[in-house]
């Protein structure tokens, strides 16, 4: 048996929000990615595992300033000095676009780190080249656009059709690689892709022709004992409560407010022939994001209605917060920007997202004509339009009738 530790999506320098901290000088925001990946090295150092891999994307930039490879390369050297193997996939983000330029996390193999390898091109690992761990690892990293049409030397074809023939090669070459393998030694897949069948937040079910996009038949072959995946956000098992078990860890850290509602996780797979357990680990302490809508449809107490939409002011405590709001356009000087502030001033950021509504022209019903309906009839659609309460149409009503009878 064989002990894993699978994580993905690090992400370190995602700095979109907040503040920077006034002691490290780093954004807050890479602060709370880090703590995650701590606690994530943590666990590979304390439980003891035979290996970690780690299924691409470090970064969220494919040329991430010095100061977040030096931390990300930290961590990766309490790894390579507690003895353990990791394998670092290429990610999408750490990868240059442009042929032949280094990727993000090329000085790990340009400078030896002791038990550290760098899969940057698919690869079959054996034990021999796993220090003599008894595993085996069918490696594919992100493939770019560019690059595969240089690999396939396709010119002038549908991008679907390059994807087409990318994926039925892949599909070979894993094949050959399972062939080729010994099948009484454990085999690992990772590969950090989009897998046929996989779900991103929002439910949002992967579709073929946006991009590479690996068979679910591929991932799921039984010659295989886990599958390690990285790419997407969503935590998923796709293949669950079957062997082998075929892994979306999700990212260490919520991303952005498509990822509120997201726990976050890494995993422990305990890796053996068929009969592969898993572990998942919830990763505490990750900072909240609230995301709320309203759409207003009453005048009636509208900072009360927005301040409603909102948890109350010791839940938004250090949260990242969003409130999308939209209304009618006339509206505009009855929302208290200031009240809803206050509201949320012990937020770690508050984002108020404000889109008013140009009321579309007043419509009569078809069969009727402005010649056909009397004056209070018209009033009425026009109070209507304006989203008056009913109550106040009625007082309106009884005020126009008065007026008209009088006149």
């Amino acid at each position: 048996m064989i002990k894993i530790l699978h994580f993905a999506d690090a992400h370190i320098d995602m700095a979109t929000h907040g503040r920077h901290d006034p002691e490290s000088g780093l954004p807050m925001r890479v602060m709370d990615f880090l703590k995650s990946l701590d606690t994530i090295v943590d666990s590979a150092i304390n439980e003891k595992v035979d290996l970690v891999l780690f299924a691409g994307d470090a970064y969220k930039d494919r040329n991430p300033a010095p100061t977040y490879q030096r931390e990300w390369g930290k961590r990766i050297m309490r790894l390579s000095q507690a003895g353990i193997q990791t394998l670092l996939l290429v990610g999408n983000h750490d990868l240059s676009p442009a042929m032949n330029r280094a990727h993000a996390m090329t000085e790990f193999s340009t400078l030896q780190v002791p038990h550290v390898q760098v899969l940057d091109r698919p690869c079959f690992l054996t034990p021999d080249d796993l220090d003599g761990l008894p595993l085996q690892v069918l490696a594919i990293p992100w493939i770019s656009r560019s690059g595969m049409m240089a690999h396939l030397d396709i010119q002038g074809r549908d991008l679907s059709q390059i994807y087409e023939e990318l994926e039925e090669r892949l599909t070979d070459l894993v094949h050959h690689w399972l062939d080729d393998a010994d099948s009484e030694i454990p085999i690992v897949l990772t590969a950090h892709a989009s897998v046929q069948g996989a779900k991103y937040g929002g439910e949002r079910t992967v579709m073929l022709g946006g991009d590479l996009v690996l068979p679910g038949s591929l991932v799921k072959d039984q010659r295989l004992d886990y599958v390690a995946l990285g790419h997407i956000h969503k935590p998923q098992d796709l293949n669950k409560n079957t062997q082998p078990p075929v892994i979306y860890p999700g990212s260490i850290e919520r991303v952005d407010f498509g990822e509120a509602d997201d726990d976050k996780f890494y995993v422990i797979a305990e890796v053996d022939k068929g009969a592969t357990e898993v572990a998942w680990r919830q990763i505490t302490g990750i900072r909240t994001f609230v995301d709320r809508f309203v759409r207003l449809e009453s005048q009636e107490g509208i900072i009360d209605q927005l301040r409603s939409a909102l948890p109350p002011k010791e839940k938004l405590k250090d949260a990242i917060v969003r409130l999308v709001l939209e209304y009618p356009r006339e509206w505009e000087s009855m929302i208290d920007e200031a009240s809803l502030r206050e509201h949320a001033a012990e937020a770690f950021e508050f984002h108020l997202v404000k889109r008013p509504q140009q009321e579309n022209r007043i419509r009569l019903p078809e069969d009727q004509t402005v010649g056909t309906l009397s004056p209070q009839e018209l009033l009425e659609i026009y109070w209507k339009a304006n989203h008056a309460d009913p109550e106040t149409i009625e007082e309106l009503k009884n005020l126009a009738g008065e007026i008209i009878q009088g006149e």
